[in-house]
């Protein structure tokens, strides 16, 4: 026969492990210095102006 588990000692034991799995995800996701970000930030102003300068003049506006 098997071991004898105490049931509530493995469900801990298993959310412990899902509590450190789903941790160490959230560093990779958000674990990121200060510079990391402002280079993204930068970045993303970088495409976006790269995008509004491909933008069309909108000719029905009223050049007042």
């Amino acid at each position: 026969m098997g071991d004898i588990l105490s049931l509530s000692r493995a469900r801990k034991a298993r959310s412990k492990t899902d509590d450190a799995e789903r941790a160490s995800e959230n560093r990779v996701r958000f674990g990121r210095t200060k510079l990391e970000k402002a280079a993204a930030a930068r970045e993303a102003q970088a495409r976006e102006r790269r995008l509004d300068g491909f933008k069309r003049p909108d000719h029905e506006q009223d050049p007042t």
